[in-house]
């Protein structure tokens, strides 16, 4: 009985983190489209912000599902929602990092291709892996110490001669790309570890946390509008420039972001992050296709280092799904062991 539980887990985490690199090739390579094919351009932060929205919106609609009456769940939202202004506030935290990372996600990709975001996005593993041993109390294998390194160097060659897309007409500045690249891949390792920390923590139910998360994302991201573009939304309209690409790529955040609370709540997000990754190639292809992307020696080299690495992060058969209690060992002395 227990051995069948384990394989119906095991099945419904792989379905995720298939669902997840689906979603994430998908969306890069459409956000892409959306960025410099379009004629009539939208504001990325107000995209975001419906983004936000409807994340909330469905985590709504599946916590009316998990509590099972109308009245559970006003009471459910009535405690730990509206009644819990600490949790707010401590959900507002990713929330502004999460929101600052989707909109460098735009900048990066109005200005490069989308394999070439894929590939170096994956440096945020690094980033995740440090704040994990940080912030979660866990150590890592040398071997997937090794793995991030690999990776690191994969990147490293992705961007040591940049592949161009010929397709694309558009005025672009990689160096604005990877700044954004750099602020979203530092964003996504701090903003994904704490909110798995505060998931794991507490028995409080995942769409709770969603729903605490995306009330303070929806005040932030309306916050980002203003600030950004408020005089320009006044003047052509909130939607200006929308199409049912930009709509489809407000549904893959949408989708994306949900998934990724499933897989930070029955995974881990290291092991998200390493899954991700093998989006790359969904993405290459669909950027030769559509962009007229041209492969290089070193694109090829840098993204096979960062299959590999995928490869042997998977190898060891260590239980990292848990926090584990902080005993003897300090984050600096673990850090110093590797």
């Amino acid at each position: 009985m227990s051995a069948a539980k384990e394989n119906v887990s095991l099945l419904f985490k792989l379905y995720c983190l298939t669902v997840m690199t689906l979603v994430a090739a998908t969306y890069t390579v459409a956000l892409r489209y959306t960025r410099t094919v379009e004629t009539e351009l939208y504001f990325s932060t107000t995209a975001v912000c419906i983004t936000e929205v409807i994340k909330l919106f469905l985590s709504v609609g599946i916590l009316a599902k998990e509590t099972g009456s109308l009245a559970r769940l006003i009471t459910s939202l009535k405690e730990n929602v509206f009644g819990s202004p600490t949790e707010l506030l401590k959900l507002s935290v990713p929330s502004l990092v999460y929101a600052l990372q989707n909109n460098m996600a735009f900048v990066a990709l109005s200005n490069l291709d989308a394999a070439v975001y894929q590939v170096t996005y994956q440096l945020k593993i690094p980033c995740t892996a440090l704040c994990t041993v940080l912030m979660l109390n866990r150590t890592l294998s040398k071997l997937q110490w090794f793995s991030v390194f690999m990776l690191c160097g994969g990147v490293t060659l992705v961007q040591w001669k940049p592949a161009q897309a010929t397709k694309v007409q558009v005025e672009q500045n990689p160096w604005v790309g990877f700044g954004a690249i750099a602020v979203a891949v530092l964003c996504s390792g701090f903003a994904g570890v704490y909110f798995e920390k505060v998931l794991k923590s507490s028995d409080t139910s995942l769409w709770v946390r969603n729903i605490q998360m995306y009330l303070s994302g929806i005040v932030v991201t309306l916050f980002g509008v203003y600030m950004s573009d408020g005089a320009q939304v006044l003047e052509k309209g909130f939607f200006y420039g929308y199409t049912y690409y930009v709509w489809f790529v407000i549904f893959l955040a949408s989708v994306g972001g949900l998934y990724t609370s499933v897989v930070v709540k029955y995974t881990d997000n290291i092991m998200k992050g390493f899954s991700a990754a093998a989006a790359i190639v969904l993405s290459t292809v669909a950027s030769v296709i559509l962009f007229g992307l041209q492969i290089t020696v070193t694109f090829s080299l840098g993204a096979l280092l960062v299959c590999i690495s995928i490869y042997l992060y998977g190898l060891p058969r260590q239980d990292t799904t848990k926090i584990q209690p902080a005993e003897t060992k300090s984050s600096k002395e673990r850090l110093a062991t590797v």
